[in-house]
């Protein structure tokens, strides 16, 4: 009987070189979205109490200056919260592009397959087929998990951004 590891271990052999790669992208992705997620539900709301009393401090809120030094701690916040936004959707165009890579070196083996041994073999052909789809799903499947994420982090970002900028205006009028 296969044991987890087997499978994965002959998936990953089945995948070549290409899918390691797919893999620690994929790895490097998921650990910016958990970041993302860890930073605005448990660091945020800290940093945003922070920013808040830096303002509330202020005895001037209403001036031209008051109003820059706003914009400048709205401006913060807003680069604290899209941080690492840009690597995280980098890396989900890089996956389907790392899964073609796949299926191109895939299809190279099929090629060789059919210089060495000719078109007579449609089993040889076809294993290298299959070896090429492997890199392909698997890259579309990273990418379409770490999109869905990263549209969601960065609404999540504007919607968080817009209340601290409400939050900001709310407390010039007292």
């Amino acid at each position: 009987m296969h044991t987890v590891y087997d499978n994965l271990q002959g998936f990953f052999q089945a995948g070549g070189p290409v899918l390691w790669l797919i893999f620690f992208v994929t790895m490097a992705m998921w650990t910016l979205i958990i970041e993302r997620y860890w930073f605005i539900y448990r660091t945020y709301p800290t940093n945003v109490k922070k920013t808040l009393g830096v303002w509330q401090q202020r005895a001037d809120q209403q001036s031209w200056h008051a109003e820059k030094i706003r914009e400048a701690l709205l401006s913060q916040v807003s680069l604290d919260l899209n941080q690492s936004l840009h690597i995280l959707r980098m890396l989900v165009i890089i996956c389907p592009l790392l899964g073609l890579l796949g299926t191109v070196t895939g299809m190279i083996h099929v090629f060789d397959v059919i210089t060495v041994l000719g078109t007579g073999n449609p089993r040889a052909i076809s294993t290298g087929i299959y070896l090429a789809t492997i890199p392909t799903m698997a890259g579309l499947v990273a990418a379409l998990s770490g999109y869905y994420f990263s549209i969601r982090l960065k609404h999540k970002a504007g919607i968080e951004a817009q209340k601290t900028a409400d939050l900001l205006v709310i407390s010039t009028a007292h």
